[in-house]
């Protein structure tokens, strides 16, 4: 079997895009199948070409037996919705400078393209479906423009709306097969298009052995962690400015960047006990999680069928979850009690939380590192799950 996967993302890049796309990869090549990888010269998220990438249309390389396809981009963090379009559809041109290599495109047996964005998915669909007659698979990580909607990029009505809208029909219908992150995106999908195969392909993470790190009750500071994408719709800056994390007999550790990153800087004080470590590498990351008591996973705004991955970060570490937000993510967190959860943007109900946790003995809480250790090695096994993947894309590639 033999894939090419074409996302917006892809390491060395950090967040939870990349981090899905890269895994995927991996995964299916540590069980034998030929993947390369379609993608942009790295840029995330910082908005700036990495070193070592610049001065260039094109790169290939290859990380951990994958060939890796990057073309330029238009890289941008800017809040304007024109500079972010412009390097959405800037990537869905350039990609077709890959159409040049005929013979290997028709070697593929299928394509897996990432969405959104939306314009890179479709711009796949006319150049390896309809053109190349490639099986396409849609990978989608995100309800657009549901999601562009609750978070205020577009207007329900307007002419990006109305564009987006049939961009995501035109994805649905010519895709072979179609994967979601979380069981309402399946469910949004399948009422659309509900004779399309379906899978449920999470942003899970291999679990680590983690060592006896739990600081131990009855006043000792409770070392919280975030690591992510300091933007908008998670509103870290929000966070740190309302919520006093010292006087709750707490620390508050944040890694990475994006556009809330200065915002989040100058708002960081070891007299509130909040500390910025600036960005780190995936793996640098998957080393710190288990030193940690709980993670902070906030949501501002409910997003439709967004199942924050940074949940499965922790949950792979051993470590517990606050959860800001609504949806799939607050029953998962629930139902395996590994965590607590509040509504999203709601700083009291977390500071409440923190403060629970926080006045656990060190029984209970080692009871609930241990419920999510479980979680991570049983229903949330990255590695059943790629098992299923690689099974279901056999299937589909037969049909």
């Amino acid at each position: 079997m033999r894939i090419l996967i074409v996302s917006f993302y892809y390491y060395p890049e950090v967040g939870a895009a990349p981090s899905r796309i890269t895994n995927m990869a991996q995964g299916l090549r540590q069980r034998g199948v030929e993947v390369d990888v379609l993608t942009c010269l790295p840029n995330y998220p910082k908005g700036r070409i990495f070193e070592g990438y610049r001065h260039c249309f094109s790169k290939k390389e290859i990380v951990n037996d994958v060939n890796v396809f990057r073309y330029w981009t238009y890289a941008t963090v800017a809040r304007s919705r024109g500079k972010r379009l412009l390097s959405m559809f800037s990537f869905a041109f350039t990609l077709w400078a890959f159409a040049w290599r005929v013979r290997r495109i028709l070697n593929y047996d299928c394509v897996i393209v990432q969405s959104p964005p939306l314009p890179v998915a479709c711009s796949v669909h006319i150049l390896f479906g309809l053109l190349m007659r490639r099986c396409v698979i849609l990978n989608v990580s995100d309800l657009w423009p549901e999601s562009a909607v609750r978070i205020g990029a577009v207007t329900v009505g307007s002419l990006p709306w109305r564009i987006l809208c049939s961009m995501e029909k035109f994805a649905y219908h010519k895709a072979k097969a179609i994967q979601g992150q979380s069981q309402p995106i399946l469910d949004h999908i399948a009422s659309i298009v509900p004779e399309k195969p379906l899978f449920l392909y999470r942003n899970l993470q291999p679990a680590t052995h983690r060592e006896a790190l739990i600081t131990p009750p009855s006043g000792n500071i409770l070392r919280l962690v975030y690591a992510g994408l300091l933007g908008e719709a998670q509103d870290m800056a929000g966070i740190v400015r309302e919520i006093n994390f010292k006087s709750l007999g707490a620390e508050l550790h944040i890694y990475g960047g994006g556009t809330q990153c200065k915002q989040v800087e100058q708002a960081a004080s070891e007299k509130r006990g909040v500390y910025y470590h600036g960005v780190l590498s995936k793996s640098e990351v998957g080393r710190i999680l288990p030193s940690f008591d709980a993670g902070i996973v906030p949501l501002a705004k409910d997003i439709p069928g967004a199942v924050p991955s940074k949940i499965f970060d922790l949950m792979a570490a051993g470590v517990p979850v606050f959860y800001c937000g609504e949806g799939e993510a607050r029953t998962i967190v629930q139902q395996y009690g590994i965590g607590y959860v509040s509504p999203p943007g709601d700083h009291n109900a977390l500071a409440a939380n923190i403060s629970r946790m926080i006045a656990l003995d060190k029984e209970e809480r080692q009871q609930m590192h241990k419920r999510t250790e479980d979680a991570a090695k049983g229903d949330f096994s990255q590695e059943r799950q790629i098992e299923h993947y690689a099974a279901f894309l056999k299937k589909i590639i037969k049909r």
